[in-house]
């Protein structure tokens, strides 16, 4: 695999779009359809007729098109405020307003609503709470196995500023996978997030998969930022350490001009290859590819490692292995 184009330290968020370089410039393969459509129109009346949100919208996916045309969507719990503020996210950092007391239960009605097979539950990072959020994740899992019972439910989770307790109330809910990004290489954490720790976000997984949960644990890395081929395989590495289950791997794009400008955009051929990396390193499934997200064809996934529900509880078969394609 070709190295990135510039190797050195990610330049500032503030540097304006129009200077990055021609290489850089977004091609071809990134361009997407707008959200449009009828389908689209019936998941946008449920967000808001139930006061609910989606990280579709405050993250800007370039999937959402194709995702709420197939019917399905990410919940974004707790809010759709974040304290913290990546250089890189496009979800709005500020001082986030008191928890909806039904958000749990407006997310399981609607998870009902549209015959969800697979629900991903995922939420902005709430430092400013006690428990960092884990308690609603925890309700939302709950009432979702009661609402939805036939349901498999993913949650990606944020770090807990490293808390074991808040961990250990999510994984009490039974979730079927669950997630927390590590989002990029060690290095890049000072400019791409500093609020966050890439140890502590390895020792997190760690921890998930040492409570005896039957749960898969799943991570996502965006490429594009200025890391190296080889730190890129130091954090495949790091993470099967922990014993990650599931890697996403997709392309970094900026949201605005005040964010990081993007270093490099990788090729399709790029991302099939860092799939065959990623699998040769141990990875039990792996999805790769430009616009590859952490729930990007989740349900998929879910199929696709044998995941099923019988009497409420998580059953992780064995996954196929998904090398071709």
């Amino acid at each position: 695999m070709r190295e990135p184009l510039h190797e050195g330290a990610v330049s500032s968020p503030g540097e304006d779009v129009e200077s990055e370089t021609a290489a850089v410039r977004k091609p071809s393969w990134l361009r997407v359809r707008p959200p449009v459509g009828e389908a689209v129109e019936n998941v946008r009346n449920l967000m808001r007729g139930r006061s609910l949100h989606t990280v579709c919208e405050a993250a800007l996916c370039p999937n959402i098109s194709e995702c709420w045309n197939r019917g399905t969507a990410t919940f974004l719990i707790l809010g759709n405020v974040c304290t913290r503020n990546c250089a890189f996210c496009a979800v709005r950092g500020g001082s986030p307003p008191k928890v909806n007391g039904r958000e749990a239960h407006e997310v399981a009605e609607a998870v009902a609503a549209m015959k969800l097979v697979h629900a991903v539950i995922t939420s902005v990072t709430r430092d400013d709470l006690r428990d960092g959020g884990a308690g609603l994740f925890a309700s939302t899992l709950e009432c979702i196995h009661h609402r939805a019972p036939g349901t498999t439910v993913e949650v990606l989770i944020p770090d807990f500023k490293g808390s074991r307790s808040a961990l250990e109330t999510v994984i009490k809910a039974r979730p079927d996978i669950l997630g927390h990004n590590i989002e990029t290489v060690p290095r890049l954490y000072p400019s791409a997030r500093p609020q966050a720790d890439y140890r502590r976000s390895l020792d997190l997984l760690r921890a998930a998969r040492e409570s005896g949960t039957r749960s898969a644990t799943k991570s996502g890395i965006m490429m594009g930022l200025g890391e190296t081929h080889q730190e890129i395989l130091q954090v495949m590495a790091d993470l099967r350490e922990a014993r990650c289950d599931i890697l996403t791997i997709g392309q970094y794009l900026r949201p605005s001009k005040k964010h990081l400008p993007v270093m490099r955009y990788y090729t399709p051929e790029e991302f099939a290859e860092l799939k065959k990396e990623a699998y040769d390193a141990g990875f039990l499934w792996v999805e790769s590819g430009p616009l590859v997200r952490s729930s990007y064809h989740a349900d998929e996934q879910a199929r696709n490692a044998g995941l099923s529900r019988s009497e409420g509880t998580p059953i992780v078969r064995e996954f196929r292995r998904g090398k071709e394609g």
